[in-house]
């Protein structure tokens, strides 16, 4: 079973990419689809019949993949509980959009080729939270990277798409360096990469040191922040979260799987399954913490100010991987796995529903180009209702029994970096909740700005003309259906599953899927943390859900005055902290200055210079001037012979040592 979850997807890439001119755009989009769909059904088996139940997890191998010397490597498949939560949600969330995107990319011409990509992109993901070994997990990690290359810059005619798709390949490959010294790392020191070879050791290993330039550092300290790097290129966390915003180039349905349920909680994953290393890594640890709590904060102070619809989901969903990392951070690694699982579900709504207006407004992305649309679009009104309502926390939405309890842990940590955490998580809650309902009251509300009303400012999803005029309509079932699926789960998976993952049965639940330290009791801590604990973030909440009403209802013209009195704060936010700009000064500027030093100088001047050119040129000179001498006088050519004689004679005159 757990062999056709994996390859499935991958045959339906084959049979898209390779044979998409001979079955047609509907063939290949019928073929991908429904092996997806089959994939997830038996995930979902695969899911009831692991979890919860004691032997349940198991290990299927292939063959051996690697064999070097003493090195050797198998390809095999890992199944307990953190890998069926995982297919869960990947083969469950690419399903939707492969059926969602159906109706969405109805119009374009290159459909095959896109629903391929998809494919191809679920197929690395599955590899890699299959993974028994660390090698393996890499593998499935470059895989994802290639397939989103190829998403983001699915409309490569764009030139914005190409860049981001650049950009985003550049950035991840920063992290990835990371992640492989972090395994070369584990080679060194454990002498294996395989998961069970390395954690059973990882105890013994805890508290010895190496030596490196004079200085005794950790071994599992330094193994552990290796592999976080890696986590935060592709997690998109403070100082490598550059790539995820600028990614929105690519299709909506692409922002779904990508950016919202499966190739950003990549970092998220491997934290959890590395937990018998971080646990004995505090130092590690509380990286991870300080890291993902700041972004938090980061991304959600950005996303108070955005104006493209999809980029403040973006902001969104780093923002709630920040949560998700600083859960893992204080070790309440079952309460990160959490808020990945729901938020899944609400962020794949909320995009897919985004994606639904852009389709309504004739692929407007500007909210300020909007308005009024909720009487023309009422089910994608309801849908992004429930997709932020599970965002905010509000009570019985699966947000709020995630993203509390990342909170509570926080909390529970009584630790000076969870201290931290939970502060800038509330103050980070607050602003979801405003910049939330920012979305929804501009862009269901208000007066209308569409009908060329516009501010002129919009961004197009498929490159061509926005139109304006364009009433805005329902979409397809194609695509309505798929957020009615995932609105399900955006209401209900945290009631359902709060006491498996977190509760009284998470221990029968998670089987030893993820390790804990017996010292570290955060998440039954956090069932007993103070009321106002438990409050907090539902007074915050409401607190911004009522801004927001003042601002863009009540009081419209608010905003615009705010931000013209605080012009360099709201300059700051809206440039994302400058992050860019200073990372444009620090190294595309320096690579460029450099690379052309070495292009003129070195290469120009030296190596061409003194080799192929400047040989080049004393030829083509010393041609040119032998060429002077073919006047066409024949007393040129006589004088030019008795010269020549004269030579001649006085050399041989020389040789013969003959005196004159």
């Amino acid at each position: 079973m757990i062999a056709a979850i994996v390859f499935l997807p991958l045959l339906g890439a084959v049979i898209a990419g390779f044979f998409g001119r001979l079955i047609g755009a509907r063939g290949a989009q019928i073929v991908t689809s429904t092996l997806l769909v089959v994939a997830a059904v038996l995930s979902w088996v695969t899911f009831f019949q692991v979890t919860g139940h004691e032997g349940g997890a198991y290990k299927m191998r292939l063959m051996t993949w690697v064999l070097s010397g003493a090195f050797e490597v198998d390809w095999a498949f890992r199944v307990d509980t953190l890998t069926a939560v995982m297919l869960v949600v990947v083969t469950s969330v690419s399903s939707l959009v492969h059926i969602y995107s159906v109706g969405y990319m109805a119009e374009d011409p290159h459909i095959p080729r896109f629903h391929a990509y998809l494919s191809l992109f679920t197929f690395a993901m599955l590899m890699l939270v299959t993974a028994d070994n660390f090698l393996q997990v890499f593998f499935g990690w470059e895989g994802v990277g290639l397939a989103s290359y190829l998403l983001i810059g699915f409309w490569y005619k764009k030139p914005s798409a190409n860049a981001a798709a650049i950009k985003a390949f550049v950035v991840n490959r920063v992290g990835d360096f990371g992640f492989a010294l972090g395994i070369f790392a584990i080679f060194l020191v454990f002498n294996s990469v395989s998961f069970d070879t390395v954690f059973a050791a990882a105890a013994g290993k805890a508290g010895q040191t190496f030596n490196f330039l004079g200085y005794d550092v950790d071994i599992m300290t330094t193994i552990c922040l290796l592999l976080f790097v890696g986590c935060m290129g592709k997690s998109a966390q403070l100082g490598l979260h550059t790539w995820l915003p600028d990614a929105m180039e690519g299709p909506t349905p692409v922002s779904a799987l990508i950016h919202a349920a499966t190739m950003v909680t990549a970092g998220v994953f491997l934290v959890a399954r590395a937990s018998p290393l971080f646990e004995f890594a505090p130092s590690a640890l509380a990286v991870v913490t300080v890291v993902g709590a700041t972004t938090a904060f980061f991304a959600a102070t950005v996303g108070l100010v955005q104006n493209d619809i999809k980029r403040v989901i973006a902001y969104s969903t780093c923002s709630q991987l920040g949560y998700m990392f600083f859960a893992a951070g204080v070790g309440a690694y079952e309460a990160a796995v959490f808020h990945l699982f729901t938020h899944a579900f609400f962020k794949a709504l909320l995009f897919l529903g985004a994606g639904s207006v852009i389709h309504a407004m004739h692929h407007e992305q500007d909210m300020r180009n909007m308005g009024g649309t909720w009487k023309y679009i009422k089910f994608t009104y309801a849908m992004m209702w429930i997709g932020n309502l599970a965002l905010a926390g509000v009570p019985f939405f699966a947000g709020f029994y995630s993203k509390d309890m990342v909170l509570e842990v926080a909390y529970a940590a009584h630790s000076g970096v969870g201290t931290y955490a939970f502060w800038l998580g509330i103050i980070a809650a607050s602003f979801t909740a405003f910049y939330s309902w920012r979305l929804l009251f501009l862009t269901f509300h208000g007066e209308k700005r569409w009908g060329g009303h516009g501010h002129g400012h919009g961004h197009d999803d498929h490159g061509h003309g926005h139109g304006h005029a364009h009433t805005p309509h329902e979409s397809p079932l194609a695509m309505t259906i798929p957020l009615a699926l995932l609105a399900v789960g955006a209401v209900f998976s945290g009631f359902w599953f709060y006491d498996s993952f977190v509760g009284e049965h998470r221990e029968a639940f998670w089987g030893g899927a993820i390790f804990v330290a017996e010292a570290n009791k955060v998440i039954e801590h956090a069932h007993h943390v103070p009321g106002w604990v438990k409050l907090l973030p539902l007074i915050v909440t409401a607190g911004g859900i009522f801004v927001a009403w003042v601002f863009y209802i009540l009081k419209p013209k608010w905003p615009d005055q705010l931000a013209k009195t605080h012009r360099e704060a709201y300059a700051f936010l809206l440039n994302k902290w400058y992050f860019d700009e200073l990372y444009d000064l620090l190294f595309v500027k320096g690579a460029r200055l450099f690379g052309r030093v070495f292009w003129k100088q070195g290469d120009g001047a030296v190596i061409d210079g003194l080799g192929p050119n400047g040989i080049s040129a004393r030829v083509l000179d010393i041609a040119r001037r032998a060429a002077k001498l073919q006047s066409g006088f024949v007393y040129h050519y006589a004088f030019a012979m008795l010269i020549g004689v004269a030579l001649l004679v006085t050399w041989y005159v020389y040789r013969m040592g003959v005196t004159p």
